[in-house]
């Protein structure tokens, strides 16, 4: 008999549907719940394409006995991180601070006052490595419960009280400058890994966030190494087995320094940000290569993870059956040479083991390679040749068992998504992509805003959640918008921009200092109210919103706007030099604060008119950092940026002003772009 999830929408929390726990929901009535029987919580957070989630809840949750003691001895809680990123953000703060690491699944107990006083990821069912079994777990926490309740409830006061004194070091409220931003670029060339790109050791995770720093801070000083160790990663990384190199896109990270063997889940967020890096590598150095994957990550975005409803979907698994009926990581992607010859035939198949680096022994599990290519001389292979075996092999895994997908729309990781695709989709002449992003858009309009502009977190098969946005998806969805306007020259989208960065203002900054949390004032009051810098797998919502803040005062003039960026960006002066790799979107930022960021308007007839087009084109090629572009016919009220501006001679013009001073008007393509590149 189904528990209480059934009628949630999140996919994670309906795969635990039908567990004889007695799952609840985060909810105020599950608490409630647990100080009616004097019995503690147990939260387990996780998410629906975690391969470890999956695998705890197989040995355990689906277990009658461990469901039996949970159901006797506990109120079971079950969270989706990715409904609710606050949940998630103050219980894995406890988790790291009481053990020094953290994960999914995240297993913590708390009292019915949702103090956490126990903490851990996975428990296997039996010990295992020095690790209790989960029913050992429960058990102990149970006797400690009922015989040592005084001990248990100081422990959890303390826990919050320490979690409340953890304030952020905030700096000085000022901007990064000059010498911030060296010393952050000195950082990263320390950790820089120059045999394999990327940064650190394994496993190794794509630096999507770093990466536009180091391209828009090459734009900005001439910085080659900036932009060499750009480049090298994003080649590194394309070449790896982290990037699938059938279908496109990218899975999670790589589980070694060398980029060969992903964790191949496969993540929206992960992909708007590359797909979009891509497309920016392009723009600065013209590589063929950067242009095929941002293209062929657009196009695995708008192919795989689009819903019906125009939205984009969380993720695909990384596990799926291998055939036998068993759910295996990675049996979706991977090959044997076994299984070339059965698609490709011997000669062909000889020669796409050599292309791809399958071998005979693997490079991954049980005889299976990863596809890469590990070779630099494509230009000597039949591309003709190469074309056909990558479709026949496509054709033939398509005839697998797909891995799941989460169909749950986050309206965040949409907004970098209608970014990415908006564009790649101007750069590359694909309007296709354009669209695509335009009914994300109108989709997070349409169902994820209500009157007054307030947005709720996630929705699946056209219905909303229950759970309210938090920072991320305010500044996410703006800078989207943001973007959107930029290459339609429909002012709507800047409208709807400032509509959420208004509530970034109001609901979400500091007054008295200007630091963000990640939660409204108003909403739900956790033990502490999650305040978190730094970015993570995607920007973190206080980054994200000093970009956006910063694009939209340049856009409108905004002092306000300007002001609350400036200040959110105090943060990032104070952690850039000392932890460069965790803030790059900070420092991404603060590289378009030091450059103005540029402001440029294109006024024409129409935006049909050739000339209009090309001006528009060349304005939104430009590597200026953070640069804004408005386009419009003269005295059109789409945009600030166009009042007072008009035609130069009759014909087409653009505008670029920077720090309260403008060039003079140009009708020259050649002139802008040199303006916009220096």
């Amino acid at each position: 008999m189904p528990n209480r999830l059934a009628h949630e929408t999140s996919p994670y929390l309906l795969q635990h549907a039908d567990n004889p726990v007695d799952w609840w929901p985060w909810s105020a009535e599950a608490f409630e719940e647990a100080r009616e029987r004097n019995v503690p919580v147990l939260l387990s957070v996780g998410y629906s394409s975690c391969h470890w989630c999956h695998v705890m809840a197989h040995e355990s949750f689906e277990d009658q006995q461990t469901a039996d003691d949970l159901n006797a001895h506990y109120v079971s809680i079950k969270v989706d991180r990715e409904e609710r990123p606050d949940v998630d953000a103050v219980y894995m703060e406890a988790v790291q601070a009481a053990t020094g690491q953290g994960g999914w699944p995240m297993t913590v107990f708390l009292t019915p006052d949702a103090e956490p006083f126990y903490f851990g990821t996975y428990f296997p069912p039996a010990p295992r490595q020095g690790m209790p079994s989960f029913r050992q777990v429960l058990q102990g926490v149970h006797q400690a419960w009922e015989e040592r309740r005084d001990e248990v409830t100081e422990v959890a006061g303390k826990i919050v009280r320490d979690l409340a004194g953890r304030e952020i070091s905030y700096g000085d409220a000022q901007t990064p400058g000059e010498e911030e931003l060296a010393q952050a670029l000195l950082g990263l060339t320390r950790e820089y890994d120059p045999q394999r790109g990327g940064f650190g050791g394994a496993p190794k995770f794509p630096p999507s966030m770093v990466l536009e720093f180091l391209l828009r801070h090459h734009a900005r000083t001439g910085a080659e190494g900036a932009l060499q160790m750009a480049s090298d990663t994003c080649e590194r990384m394309a070449r790896g087995g982290i990037y699938d190199q059938l279908g496109g896109g990218f899975a999670r990270y790589s589980v070694d320094r060398d980029w060969v063997v992903p964790h191949f889940e496969k993540m929206l967020y992960d992909n708007a940000l590359l797909c979009r890096v891509y497309a920016h590598l392009w723009r600065a150095t013209g590589s063929e290569l950067a242009r095929r994957v941002a293209l062929e990550t657009a196009d695995f975005m708008v192919r795989e993870l689009r819903t019906n409803e125009g939205g984009f979907s969380s993720a695909l698994d990384a596990d799926s059956d291998d055939g036998t009926g068993k759910h295996v990581e990675g049996a979706y992607y991977v090959w044997t040479p076994e299984q070339l010859r059965e698609v490709l035939g011997e000669q062909d198949a000889e020669l796409a083991a050599q292309y791809f680096g399958v071998t005979e022994e693997g490079t991954f599990e049980a005889g299976a390679s990863v596809l890469q290519l590990p070779q630099q001389q494509e230009g000597l292979v039949d591309a003709g040749k190469i074309a056909s075996v990558r479709e026949r092999l496509l054709a033939a895994r398509a005839e697998r068992s797909a891995p799941g997908r989460d169909d749950k729309v986050v309206a965040a990781w949409n907004g970098l998504a209608i970014a990415a695709l908006a564009e790649t989709g101007a750069y590359f002449d694909r309007p296709d992509l354009v669209e695509a992003a335009g009914a994300a858009a109108d989709l997070l309009v349409r169902l994820h805003l209500d009157e007054q502009a307030r947005l709720t977190r996630t929705s699946k098969d056209g219905h909303a959640g229950a759970n309210a946005g938090v920072l991320e998806d305010y500044a996410d969805v703006a800078e989207g918008f943001l973007a959107l306007a930029s290459v339609t020259g429909e002012g709507v989208w800047l409208e709807f921009a400032g509509f959420l960065l208004d509530h970034v203002l109001v609901r979400f900054t500091d007054p008295e200092s200007g630091s963000l949390y990640d939660t409204a004032a108003d909403a739900e009051q956790l033990i502490r109210r999650p305040q978190d810098p730094t970015d993570n797998a995607a920007p973190s919502g206080w980054t994200a919103a000093a970009n956006a803040l910063l694009g939209y005062a340049a856009h409108t003039g905004s002092e306000p706007h300007r002001t609350a960026a400036e200040k959110a960006l105090g943060v990032v002066k104070a952690l850039g030099p000392r932890v460069p790799r965790f803030v790059g979107w900070g420092l991404a930022a603060a590289e378009a604060a030091l450059d103005g960021p540029r402001e440029v308007a294109i006024v024409g007839p129409s935006l049909d008119h050739e000339g209009t087009r090309t001006l528009h084109r060349t304005a939104l090629l430009g590597t200026a950092p953070g640069a804004v572009v408005a386009v419009g016919a003269p005295e059109s009220d789409e945009f600030p940026l166009l009042t007072g501006r008009p035609l130069v001679g009759g014909e087409p013009a653009a505008y670029v002003c920077r720090n309260f001073t403008c060039d003079a008007p140009t009708t020259e393509v050649e002139r802008l772009r040199a303006v916009l590149s220096s």
